[in-house]
């Protein structure tokens, strides 16, 4: 009798290509002509914003089975007085207005569900805006609204596909350090520089004196102890001092 094998686990490449690819593909490229070349900052501001596209879909199904049934919407995500924050409406205003909605309020609200007990509520309390104009708000709206999320295994596919580019741009070199990074790196290199031209008395008072009292020391560099063919410039043995040295004095 044969041994029976157990079966064996293969990794499943997402299974994503065509139409749905190129969109995807037309998304990352907008994120990397618009300033934001990190992979995991695109793949952050993809999600949040595909959330807050999700978020609207929910209350829009809250709200046709209130219609049918005659009844009350059951777990609203949106207030009274926050439709302005749906998905589907700022996405039809202009880019400075849908910029200036989702900067000022739509992500103060994504981390004020920290509160509620839902099961992405955690993730969204540290949520940040990092898409820097409106021009290309606009852009990734609109991109990211063509793509269907309505079934499970096209997010699924989405998403590792998305992962997959992490890996492939970590082979080619393409992480690169944050903004905010870069700016806090240059602000304290700039206060450094500052606390150092604040102490006058160490750079530009002691040192100098210092020099003063050290360089008259050596009796190499005094012509007075050296003969005439090995006698050095003047000058050398002077440089330090505002004054002729005692040693060049007697020499002359």
């Amino acid at each position: 009798m044969s041994e029976s094998k157990g079966p064996t686990l293969t990794r499943v490449t997402p299974v994503i290509t065509g139409e749905l690819k190129s969109k995807i593909d037309r998304v990352w490229d907008a994120f990397w002509s618009g300033g934001i070349s990190n992979p995991l900052e695109v793949i952050e501001q993809i999600t949040y914003l595909l959330f807050i596209r999700r978020l609207d879909d929910i209350q829009t199904l809250a709200e046709k089975k209130a219609r049918v049934t005659g009844g009350a919407i059951e777990n609203p995500v949106f207030l009274p007085g926050q439709a302005h924050l749906r998905w589907s409406q700022f996405k039809n205003t202009s880019p400075e207005v849908m910029h200036k909605t989702i900067a000022d309020e739509v992500f103060p609200f994504l981390r004020g569900l920290a509160a509620t007990a839902s099961t992405y509520s955690e993730h969204m309390k540290d949520a940040r805006f990092t898409i820097p104009t409106p021009a290309l708000l606009s852009k990734v709206v609109d991109m990211l609204d063509d793509i269907p999320m309505a079934d499970r295994d096209t997010n699924g596919d989405l998403y590792e596909y998305l992962l997959s580019k992490i890996a492939s741009a970590g082979v080619n070199g393409q992480f690169r350090t944050p903004r905010h990074i870069i700016d806090l790196m240059v602000q304290d290199d700039r206060a450094q520089a500052s606390r150092r031209d604040l102490r006058p008395g160490l750079w530009h008072g002691r040192l100098p004196r210092r020099r003063q009292r050290v360089r008259p020391r050596h009796p190499r560099r005094c012509p007075a102890r050296l003969g005439a063919t090995q006698a050095l410039p003047r000058a050398r043995c002077s440089t330090a001092t505002t004054s002729t040295p005692p040693c060049c004095a007697s020499a002359a």
